[in-house]
């Protein structure tokens, strides 16, 4: 390589970083402006993701240009052409990867209830994509697919076989999702009392958080064989009560306009409450010392029931002792017989 042809592939590198450059500072904000200014979220994602690789196209196309200009074999040309379009089929690809991944994540954060925004998707959508760019790039370099795509059916039976249990995990998770009982932020409770916050499903675990911001980690196949309770399942609100023992000499009218109006006061009070619901009570059962109710509420979350319930008893406690209700606490009548004896 001479100094001119350095120089000329110098010039071209330069060239292409300038213009580059100038495509990223001045032309693409306008793009992204337009973008910003939509609500569609995709349009947000494919102009940050096409942004990250305009310079590297530029200085690329500039490196190749400037490479044609130096006379050398033919062979070294055709080399750097096939390196051109690899790299520019790989850019593609990873940027198809991350937007259709991104669609996936985006469609589960709009609307109602619909398929978990899980890594398990994304994950899949991303390997589907590099799959068929791997496969786009052997056929562009004249590599024929077909005895690829043979190994790859025969290396996947043996793959299948060596990885039951980690296959059984990856389509339980796929059943888990395309069901939507399950979805990402849902609060479940399994049937061995475990609970937590649907945090992630991946190709192989569900993640739980739970109230004191440890972490459950259940294997998909586990968690689509057990029993569970989703609390955000088909809607977040949740019905909860609270148990009330008040004393038998009560006047059971009284005490139930009473909670009932303190259920109410409760609720208006509260943002955490279901404002349309109608508060009510439903007196359980003759206890040992005392008669037993339930008074009912409605929260907006399931989390949001716990601080209600906190100024609920407050409250009761305390409009029960200004109206004179009493609350008994439990009472043991011992009786003791004395049979006598005989001398």
């Amino acid at each position: 390589m001479t100094f001119d042809d350095a120089l000329y592939l110098s010039l071209f590198l330069a060239g292409g970083l300038i213009a580059g450059f100038f495509v990223k500072k001045v032309i693409s904000p306008f793009f992204r402006k337009m973008a910003t200014s939509t609500k569609w979220a995709v349009d947000d994602l494919i102009i940050e993701s096409i942004g990250k690789w305009l310079i590297p196209w530029f200085v690329a196309l500039g490196a190749f240009l400037g490479w044609k200009r130096i006379p050398m074999d033919t062979k070294y040309h055709h080399w750097m052409e096939n390196a051109l379009m690899i790299f520019y089929v790989f850019s593609v690809t990873w940027i198809v990867a991350r937007i259709l991944s991104g669609m996936a994540k985006v469609h589960s954060t709009q609307g109602e209830k619909v398929v978990a925004s899980s890594s398990i998707v994304s994950n899949i959508i991303k390997v589907i994509v590099y799959c068929i760019g791997f496969l786009v790039i052997l056929q562009s370099l004249g590599i024929s697919i077909t005895p690829v795509l043979t190994a790859l059916g025969v290396g996947g039976l043996a793959v299948a076989l060596a990885l039951q249990d980690t296959l059984s995990n990856l389509f339980a998770g796929i059943q888990i999702i395309s069901t939507r009982m399950i979805n990402h932020g849902d609060f479940i409770r399994l049937d061995s009392g475990q609970d937590g916050f649907v945090e992630d499903i991946s190709w192989r675990y569900t993640t739980l958080r739970t109230g004191d911001n440890n972490r459950i980690i259940i294997p998909n196949s586990k968690l689509a064989g057990v029993i569970l309770a989703n609390y955000y399942y088909p809607d977040q609100e949740v019905l909860f009560d609270v148990s009330i023992g008040v004393d038998y000499n009560s006047d059971l009218r009284q005490v139930e306009q009473v909670t009932v109006e303190v259920l109410k006061e409760i609720q208006k009070d509260f943002a955490d409450c279901v404002q349309s619901f109608e508060p009510f009570i439903r007196f359980q059962q003759f206890g040992d010392s005392s008669i037993t109710l339930k008074a009912f509420l409605k929260s907006k979350t399931f989390g949001g029931q716990f601080l209600v319930k906190h100024e609920l008893m407050k409250k009761l406690h305390r409009r029960y002792k200004d109206e004179g209700i009493n609350i008994p606490f439990p009472v043991r009548d011992v009786y003791l017989h004395d049979a006598g004896m005989k001398s």
